[in-house]
C-alpha cells in the first residue's frame, strides 16, 4: 500500500542528494539509523518496564490480601473489649 518502488525511490534519493549535497547524505543516513536503533531500544525497554510493573502490583496486592486475612483471622481468634489493644496482630513468629 505505502511501499517504494524502484523509480519512487530513485527520485527520492536524487533530490536528497540535491539538497544535502553528497557529504552530509551518509552522515545523515547514519544519524537515521542510530535514532531508529535507540527508538526501538527505548521501546523494548518500555515494554520490560511495564511487565515488571504488572508484577510487581500483582505482587503488593497478594500481601495486602494476606495482611487483610492475616488480620481478619486474628481478630476472630482474639476478640478485645473497648479500652484493651489487640497486641497478639502485631508479634512475629520465630521458629
Amino acid at each position: 500500500m505505502f511501499g517504494f518502488h524502484a523509480p519512487e525511490l530513485i527520485i527520492v534519493l536524487v533530490v536528497a542528494l540535491l539538497i544535502f549535497g553528497p557529504k552530509k547524505l551518509p552522515e545523515m543516513g547514519s544519524a537515521i539509523g542510530k535514532s531508529i536503533k535507540e527508538f526501538q531500544k527505548g521501546m523494548r525497554e518500555l515494554g520490560t518496564h511495564k511487565d515488571e510493573e504488572s508484577k510487581s502490583s500483582a505482587t503488593l496486592e497478594a500481601i495486602d490480601r494476606e495482611t487483610a486475612s492475616k488480620k481478619a483471622s486474628s481478630e476472630t481468634k482474639s476478640p478485645t473489649t473497648d479500652g484493651e489493644v489487640d497486641t497478639t496482630s502485631n508479634l512475629e513468629h520465630i521458629d
